[in-house]
């Protein structure tokens, strides 16, 4: 009856390792200033949508930092990762905080500012 394609338990101990999401494009090419500007508005606005300051505060921590680094980060504000590219997590009161792409890695199609 369990959950379709998954044989792993979620009880305590089963820690996803986070990586860094698959490569993916925007839709349309985006210079790096674009995408700080993309990245600076959700984390502006991300905080209204619900969830706690403090664990969208350990998520934008987390997205910028290194992977080794950003494991340390979620694992000590008791950030539930759902998918291990951290475009979903939860907090242990089981609010849900999704990230998009854009603030987790950069686009295949970044091109150079002008």
């Amino acid at each position: 009856m369990g959950c379709a394609g998954s044989t792993q338990s979620q009880g305590e101990g089963s820690v996803k390792k986070i990586r860094k999401p698959k490569p993916w494009k925007h839709t349309q090419p985006i210079t790096k200033a674009e995408l700080m500007k993309l990245r600076e508005e959700f984390w502006d606005t991300a905080p209204h949508y619900g969830g706690r300051k403090e664990i969208w505060d350990a998520l934008r921590a987390a997205a910028e930092a290194d992977i080794s680094l950003a494991q340390a980060i979620v694992d000590s504000a008791g950030v539930i990762v759902q998918n291990n590219d951290l475009t979903v997590c939860y907090d242990e009161r089981g609010a849900k905080y999704e990230l998009p792409k854009y603030v987790l890695s950069e686009p295949t199609n970044m091109v150079e500012d002008n």
